[in-house]
């Protein structure tokens, strides 16, 4: 079984390049293949489908770049869809915000800080709330350590 699985998908305004496996240096040349024969057929756009691409390398990335400046300067798109947080990071990490357009933002949303404020529970009638703990009595916690 091949690291990379690719599938065009042509339809009559663009074509979808949905990649499954692995995209990395050993896979270049069939990535590269197969984004030439995607972007041969004449469509207006092509979109890279990479939700199911389990590993990307720069490589990988920049073969993409490629294509997607080549198409650019034809007057034609090239849009990534379904780029996880990790492929995000290497985009970003690679300098390749400008050349490679995604869809959504390249930058991921920032997370909740944990210490931050929490929301309110809703009201609970008194009978519904739980008991506050309890302290331990003196006698309890001398029993336990003695015990």
């Amino acid at each position: 079984m091949p690291l990379l699985n690719v599938a065009l998908v042509p339809a009559p305004d663009q074509v979808v390049v949905r990649l499954t496996g692995d995209a990395d240096l050993s896979t270049v040349p069939l990535l590269a293949d197969a984004l030439a024969q995607a972007a041969s057929l004449g469509t207006r756009g092509l979109v890279v489908d990479v939700a199911a691409a389990r590993f990307w390398d720069s490589s990988a990335l920049r073969t993409l770049a490629t294509i997607s400046g080549e198409l650019g300067r034809a007057g034609r798109g090239c849009r990534i869809v379904g780029a996880g947080p990790a492929t995000r990071r290497l985009i970003r990490a690679a300098d390749l915000t400008d050349v490679l357009e995604l869809d959504g933002p390249i930058t991921e949303l920032p997370k909740p800080d944990p210490a931050g404020p929490q929301p309110r529970p809703a009201h609970r009638p008194p009978s519904l709330r739980p008991d506050p703990p309890r302290r331990p009595t003196r006698d309890a916690m001398s029993l336990h350590r003695w015990s």
